[in-house]
């Protein structure tokens, strides 16, 4: 029984997507592979708990348009300017190029050439929703891959409306239209509306947004900026053109203005939302039926697109210069089908080009190739990723051998960078690991001696010293790993003295368990220097107050210590903790009843200790 009242449908995406994607994380396929997963179970072909997917993916495609006004407000309108050969040069090498492809393959196994033109046509899209996800997710918008990505997807979203008046011309039934000359004007009115975005939104945005920004009223300057997307979007629709490309340059205009984080901070958990819901009702749009009946209607133009395209993206990554560990994140995200596919194959099929049979393929096709694309991503960071990293860096476990060092980092993020410095500052070398091959490459142009490694393997360790080193900062930051290496580093190199990163009191027992000493955890000492400047502002003197922080911290560390042995007993060690805590409370307490000075005798006590 389809579920489809306005109480239960938001129920039903909600409970779906808190199921789905939270799972498919922690399998490491990624929340979109989550949200196309629960759009199938919930979608008519499986539970059927919603049956009007179609009419979900016009109300979700909001979320694409958010996504693409965001995207455009961390664009300058000079950087954008700067972009404007990329998005025009390889942005039409990209849709051309792979629809000139297809079409030939298309002709060379006896498909009608209008048939062909127009599913080439739709297939060479590509999906900006989910590269765009995908690129946010893993922080790479701002990386020479992550700027190509929307170099391309800008120029698809401007193309839209030549090739959606192209598929009646094609089709027999529009000669008419054609003659009539519709798609000249159709063109004018795109441009015009473009236009008026541009200069009207120059001239009246940044006023308006201020006279709204006065009457201090958080949730009105929320919904204006709701109204000012959905405004731009729609003057777009009206023309025919992407919805998400007028968003877009309502952002843009908006990059350099003084409101530009509210506006992203207002948004953001509609975007969110949103594009969960587009993603969910993807999903559901995938006749499982379809596949089932007509399998080599959907996985041969599947096969295809990913082979075609994926080829003549691996060409354009080498001609673009991208850097090689970033170009199996460009030819995936850019390999798969798109959203806009959709639009062409419905519009083919209302002309009398292709029958609902061929839509629905076509339509799986791109489907399967978007649930496709987080697995895709998943091999490459494991299969492939590591071994382009061998040819672009120098890999310790392959180089004979390093040169030993006394000191081994593992882990070069934010914590072990800073470690590093301070020992590169006073003249000490050490063995650099890491496993992010990016941040690798962005280091070793600041001149650091970084090498690209699992310092989680055996091997790679003694190749990097570890039976002669003397010491081994360990700095990663996924507390398993951390775990991992030192219980290879206390097995197998005895001597070595583990310096260590904990992230918090639960990695600090788990460390303290394996026999590691010397551990820091990472936001004790910053959270006390802060608490030190509140202390001074509420006027305590300087050493008054670096007293009473350092007495703080030294309790803590006894309290961790007294802890140890309960850590696995919840209830024991909350009792423990309190009574802790109120010990210390009860020492300032009588120190003040004393009239006792905090600061008194500082540089005694501390020749003392």
């Amino acid at each position: 029984m389809a579920v489809d009242s306005w109480l239960h449908l938001p129920l039903v995406f909600l409970a779906a997507a808190v199921l789905a994607v939270p799972l498919a994380r922690w399998l490491r396929l990624g929340s979109i592979l989550g949200y196309l997963v629960a759009g199938v179970l919930i979608g008519p072909a499986v539970l059927g708990l919603v049956s009007s997917p179609a009419t979900i993916l016009e109300v979700a495609e909001f979320g694409v348009v958010l996504m693409m006004f965001l995207v455009g407000l961390e664009l300058e309108p000079k950087r954008l300017w700067a972009m404007r050969r990329p998005i025009f040069g390889w942005g039409s090498v990209q849709l051309l190029g792979s629809t000139a492809l297809l079409f030939g393959l298309a002709l060379l196994l006896g498909v009608t050439w209008n048939l062909a033109l127009v599913a080439s046509l739709g297939l060479a899209m590509s999906s900006t929703a989910v590269a765009l996800a995908v690129l946010a997710e893993r922080n790479l918008g701002r990386t020479t891959a992550g700027e190509s990505i929307l170099s391309v997807a800008l120029l698809q979203d401007i193309a839209a409306i030549p090739v959606l008046a192209l598929v009646p011309i094609v089709a027999a039934s529009g000669a008419a239209t054609a003659a009539e000359g519709s798609g000249g004007w159709q063109a004018a009115k795109a441009l015009g509306v473009i236009l008026a975005i541009v200069f009207g939104g120059r001239l009246l945005l940044r006023p308006a947004l201020r006279w709204i920004a006065q009457s201090r009223t958080p949730e009105i300057f929320t919904a204006a900026a709701l109204l000012l997307v959905l405004g731009t979007a729609a003057l777009m629709h009206e023309v025919g053109l992407s919805m998400a490309l007028g968003a877009f340059l309502a952002g843009v205009l908006l990059a350099e203005s003084e409101y530009r984080r509210e506006l992203e901070t207002d948004l953001e958990p509609f975007k969110g939302l949103l594009l969960g819901l587009f993603f969910i009702a993807t999903g559901m749009g995938l006749d499982l039926s379809v596949v089932l009946t007509h399998a080599p209607l959907v996985f041969g133009p599947l096969a295809a697109l990913l082979l075609f395209k994926g080829l003549l993206l691996t060409l354009m990554a080498r001609w673009m210069k991208i850097p090689l560990l970033e170009r199996p994140v460009f030819v995936i995200l850019l390999a798969q089908g798109g959203e806009f596919g959709f639009v062409v194959f419905q519009l083919a099929q209302s002309s009398g080009l292709i029958n609902a049979t061929q839509n629905s393929a076509l339509v799986a096709a791109v489907a399967l190739s978007l649930a496709c694309t987080p697995a895709l991503l998943q091999l490459a960071d494991r299969l492939l990723l590591p071994r382009l990293a061998r040819r672009a860096l120098p890999d310790a476990a392959s180089q004979a051998p390093l040169t030993p060092a006394p000191i081994i980092i593992a882990g070069f993020g934010r914590y072990g960078q800073i470690v590093g410095r301070l020992l590169y500052a006073n003249g000490y070398e050490a063995t650099v690991l890491d496993q992010d091959a990016e941040m690798i490459e962005l280091m070793r142009q600041f001149g650091w001696r970084v090498f690209y490694g699992d310092a989680t393997r055996l091997d790679l360790l003694r190749s990097a010293g570890a039976e002669t080193a003397k010491i081994l900062v360990l700095a990663v930051d996924d507390v398993g790993q951390s775990l991992e290496i030192a219980t290879l580093a206390r097995s197998h190199f005895p001597q070595l003295q583990i310096v260590a990163r904990a992230r918090n009191v639960q990695h600090y027992y788990r460390l303290r368990e394996l026999g590691v000493t010397l551990i820091e955890r990472e936001t004790l000492d910053a959270a006390l220097m802060s608490g030190r400047s509140v202390l001074e502002l509420l006027g305590l003197q300087a050493h008054a107050a670096r007293k009473l922080a350092w007495r703080f911290r030294q309790h803590n560390l006894q309290q961790l210590e007294t802890t140890l042995p309960i850590a696995r007993d919840r209830a024991a060690l909350i009792a423990v903790a309190k009574q802790g805590r109120e010990q210390l409370e009860a020492l300032f307490a009588k120190e003040r009843a004393e009239g006792q000075s905090p600061a008194q005798d500082w540089h005694g006590e501390q020749r003392r200790q």
